[in-house]
């Protein structure tokens, strides 16, 4: 809190602004100094307000210690001075009386005559004030179930009689009956208990995120995994890092463990190590410790208890070392509560948890199913998996890696990774063999491999330079046909190292003077590296021509060199005349390999061939040469380079849109790069490309899994930026198809991950993911999540003085959330943001799409008050309508004038501006013209048509003419095939004719 209230108003402000954050220390800190300033005004009504509020921050907060004593101070209140409490207040005072039971249950220092003690005082006050006792009864109840004794008596005096006002909530009360039939070990009877909940059809502020997860296991043993794959995920989000629902993130982390998630469990752990040290109440922190052990246990009997792992604050823990320190801490506290109730319930419920079999050996939560090794310490790349076992002795090893290299065999990546190994080791002696050669060309051999690689990752700058090391260590060991190989491997590399902006400067100076800066930026780029290519072409000619006489294969990779560097000109420019310097090289390639029979090169050449016609365009003469590729190498082989040719023709008659061909295509192209390092074959790509084709195809959840599939490759190969990329995607097509708890938690994984949380990821690709999320969040009605979000985002990217027009969407989308909370002030300034960043890149659309949405919100909620702010927001949304005329901006769908004139009618009639409502209608139909066959713009039509009728009909009570309308308008839609449209407008006109 800044500053204190002054004023009782700012005192009162000062809580309903606190009331809207979350639980945790913030809120609790800012509370107990509003109750502090609260005490300076002298009055009790702004103190039993704060107090209240106090109370509810402790609770929650999980700080059962403090709840009773700030209870106690209200309840001295109310006797000093009952008069002041009116029945809101009373309300309040008497339901919090199960609160202060709660809190001492959970202390195992407060005797248990205490706690019967509290319990006379609550059934005391009660009958004193003429009040219902089913609440105490309640009570009783859940000290009976927690000591362990008397339960089946307790359960029938509170189960047995009727609801009153004082009651838990419907949701409340029958997650305590279900848990008496699973203490019972009927799981039956406690899941038919718990339908209501579970459907979502009964809810409170800890509902159904405490039902569901007590319910996870029975549904598991119930064999219902779809609902509990589904309930998990929401449950869990109800839940996460919340200190007051701590026992519930314990009974997740332990259903992960029981079904073979625990890499889950421990990414969930490691999200919330923070209530290790935040959560205060004894009771909630042995349930939380508890399902710790058993996710840590499990793990550890996996064999992967040296795993390093969240925990405690002021260390490192390994699984083993937080395991054991979890069950001393565990025991200690179920020591201390049996102790305290003079019975073994806690440690045996705790046994009873720890004992628990794994009840499933895999059950798939997430669209991001990950394994204990995925979880292990970041390291390098695994090496690849060669098809034969390799060679053991390093002259034998030395031989095979380039008898593999020659022929261009994917398992010459194995054997170099293979020699790198073992030439780091300090024992290394090189072989003294003549085919192996000296060491400085194995080491020359390492850097070409090393800089192909890099190539793979496009860090084309590093392979440049390793290239060129590479080839002085080869003129070193007088190998003057490899070193050529090299030098022209680094001019191509180098070539696309190029920063554009570095290439564009000289060809910026040659734009036309008020051409504009927008214009010259992408021709002056594409200028220069079409310039950059076409010499590194011919730098690759010329290095051709200087080295005669060198062996068949390397020619064939210098020719191969040249068609790259042609093809990467065709694609930065696609300019049709670059098309034939590429095929002229193409041929020249094939024909060479033909002759020498270099199987590899040739099906190189005829890759190249296709998809330098696919660039082009055509797509026709691309198939038919992928085709007669597949075939020729399904006979003669390579069968290496197979993969990539279905790949090639998948993505070919994805363009044609043949999606069932493509689908067939890519399916075998996978199975087949099965067989082979994932790297060698691009096998994330073929993943990706099919997702595609099983869109195509409506194979929804199909699409999903390769995505994730080929994002989950990409990680493991290291290319986390692309791997982040697809999983964007596919948490973005989640939510497309209104998988909205799939995509939250994919993406909550996500931004869990190392490089994301130490800000080492692109900026601008985290955002994204965040974007993402926060709509994710408001499609599933969690709007006070997705503000927070958002509104953290357009703080950040206010600083994106390279971006203004992506920083302008986010401030557009932020105000638009908080609109809809009311918070109007704030989305003023947020609005504005956004205007002043789209003057520097306009993003029209989302702009006046957010300032018409404040429009509405505003009136709509504040009616005749709201009137002049509302019309204020039109203003700006009609000025940015004017600015996207002048520019000749086509808006998708109905235009922003448009748009803008039926916002005008529709606040006007929220604000019962009626007249100033139809005249505005009435434009917007004008603007909208005749509604034709194009459906979106009948439906458009039809609404505007029916808005005008309710406000001409309705409030202006002009019956007739507004029939006339209605029913002129239904007659056209009628006509051009709208019948839907149609309908709702004759379903208007009969309620005006019968007066409703």
């Amino acid at each position: 809190m800044q500053t204190a209230p002054q004023t009782t108003d700012e005192l009162y402000e000062a809580l309903r602004e606190n009331d809207r954050r979350p639980y945790g220390r913030t809120r609790t800190v800012t509370a107990e100094e509003l109750a502090e300033a609260a005490e300076l005004f002298g009055e009790p009504v702004p103190l039993i307000h704060a107090l209240l509020e106090l109370q509810e921050a402790y609770t929650y907060g999980s700080e059962p210690r403090k709840s009773p004593v700030v209870f106690a101070r209200l309840l001295n209140l109310f006797d000093e001075q009952p008069g002041v409490f009116d029945d809101r207040l009373r309300h309040q005072l008497f339901w919090r009386f199960k609160w202060v039971a709660n809190a001492l249950r959970s202390l195992p220092e407060v005797p248990l005559a205490s706690l019967r003690q509290w319990q006379t005082e609550m059934r005391d006050r009660y009958e004193k004030a003429g009040l219902e006792l089913q609440p105490y009864y309640g009570q009783a109840y859940q000290l009976a179930a927690h000591v362990g004794e008397d339960t089946a008596l307790a359960y029938e005096l509170w189960a047995g009689r009727t609801r009153s006002r004082l009651s838990d909530c419907e949701a409340c009360e029958t997650c305590e009956r279900a848990l008496y039939h699973l203490a019972a070990g009927d799981d039956e009877r406690a899941l038919r208990a718990w339908e209501p909940v579970l459907a979502g059809k009964e809810s409170c502020q800890e509902e159904p995120a405490r039902s569901v997860s007590y319910a996870l296991l029975p549904l598991v043993r119930a064999g219902r995994t779809d609902e509990v794959r589904r309930l998990h995920l929401a449950g869990y989000r109800g839940c996460r890092r919340n200190p007051s629902m701590a026992g519930e993130i314990g009974r997740h982390l332990e259903f992960c463990a029981l079904t073979g998630n625990e890499a889950r469990g421990l990414e969930l752990l490691a999200e919330n190590r923070t209530l290790f040290d935040e959560v205060d109440s004894p009771l909630s922190l042995l349930d939380l410790l508890t399902g710790v052990e058993v996710l840590l246990a499990r793990v550890e009997a996996l064999g992967h208890g040296e795993l390093p792992t969240a925990g405690f604050p002021g260390r490192s823990w390994t699984v083993a070392s937080l395991r054991a320190e979890v069950r001393r801490r565990a025991d200690d506290l179920a020591a201390r509560f049996d102790a305290r109730n003079g019975t073994t319930a806690h440690t045996d419920r705790r046994r009873t948890r720890l004992d628990r079999t794994p009840l499933l050996e895999s059950l798939e939560l997430t669209l991001r199913p990950r394994t204990l090794a995925d979880v292990a310490p970041a390291t390098a790349p695994a090496a690849p998996e060669p098809a034969e076992a390799l060679p053991e002795s390093p002259a034998e090893l030395i031989k095979r890696a380039r008898e593999l290299d020659e022929q261009g065999h994917p398992d010459a990546h194995a054997c170099w990774a293979r020699l790198r190994t073992l030439t780091t080791d300090p024992d290394y002696v090189h072989p003294d063999d003549p085919e192996a050669g000296p060491p400085a060309r194995l080491r020359a051999d390492l850097l070409e491999e090393e800089a192909t690689l890099a190539e793979r990752k496009d860090a084309h700058a590093d392979a440049a330079a390793l290239y060129g090391e590479a080839a002085g260590l080869y003129e070193d060991a007088e190998l003057a046909g490899h070193a050529v190989i090299a030098r022209a491997s680094a001019v191509l590399a180098g070539a696309q190292a190029v920063p554009p902006r570095a290439e564009a400067e000289d060809a910026e100076r040659a734009v036309p003077e008020g051409a504009g800066a927008e214009g010259a930026d992408p021709q002056a780029r594409t200028a220069a590296q079409v310039a950059v290519f076409t010499e590194a072409h011919a730098e690759l000619v010329r290095l051709h021509e200087q080295a005669p006489g060198i062996a068949p294969y390397l020619q064939a990779r210098l020719l191969r060199l040249r068609v790259s560097a042609h093809g990467l000109r065709l694609q930065a420019s696609g300019d049709s005349e670059h098309l034939a310097p590429v095929l002229a090289e193409v041929e020249l390639l094939f024909d060479f390999a033909t002759r020498h029979g270099l199987t590899g090169q040739i099906a190189a050449a005829r890759l190249l061939r296709a998809t330098t016609h696919g660039m082009a365009g055509d797509l026709p003469t691309a198939l038919a040469e992928a085709d007669g590729l597949v075939e020729v190498l399904r006979t003669d082989g390579p069968a290496w380079h197979l993969p990539r040719a279905l790949s090639l023709r998948g993505k070919i008659q994805l363009g044609l849109g043949d999606a069932e061909a493509a689908y067939a295509s890519l399916s075998e192209g996978v199975r087949l790069a099965a067989e082979w390092p994932a790297e060698s074959v691009d096998t994330p790509t073929l993943h990706g490309e099919l997702a595609q084709a099983c869109m195509g195809l409506g194979r929804t959840d199909e699409a999903l899994r390769h995505l994730t599939r080929s994002a989950e490759l990409e990680l493991r190969a290291g290319a986390r930026f692309d791997a982040f990329c697809t999983y964007s995607n596919a948490a973005q097509l989640s939510l497309d198809l209104g998988r909205i708890d799939d995509c939250i938690a994919l993406l909550d994984s996500l931004l869990l991950e190392p490089d994301v949380v130490d800000g080492e990821l692109d900026d601008r690709l985290v955002a994204q993911l965040r974007l993402t999320r926060a709509r994710a969040l408001r499609t599933g009605d969690d709007l006070k999540a997705a503000t927070a979000e958002l509104v953290a985002l357009a703080a950040e990217s206010a600083g994106w003085d390279d971006d203004p027009g992506s920083h302008a969407m986010i401030a557009a989308e932020t105000a638009i959330l908080l609109g809809e909370a009311g918070e109007f002030t704030k989305a003023r300034e947020v609005v504005d943001q956004a205007l002043a960043a789209h003057a520097r890149d306009p993003r029209y659309e989302q702009v006046s799409n957010a300032l018409r949405e404040l429009a509405r919100l505003r009136a709509q909620q504040h009616g005749p008050e709201g009137l002049t702010d509302a019309r204020a927001f039109l203003d700006d949304a009609g000025r940015v309508a004017d600015a996207a005329r002048t520019v000749g901006f086509k808006a998708h769908g109905r235009s922003l004038d448009t748009a803008l004139a039926y916002e005008h009618g529709r606040i006007n009639a929220y604000a019962g501006a009626y007249d100033e409502a139809l005249a505005a209608l009435d434009k917007a139909l004008g603007l909208l013209g005749e509604p034709g066959e194009d459906p979106h713009l009948a439906a458009e039509w039809a609404e505007c048509v029916r808005l005008a009728g309710v406000v001409e009909g309705v409030y202006l009570e002009r019956t007739a003419p507004a029939l006339a309308r209605i029913e002129a308008a239904a007659d056209r839609l009628t006509s051009l095939g709208h019948s839907e449209e149609a309908e709702s407008l004759t379903g208007l006109a009969e309620r005006l004719r019968d007066g409703e």
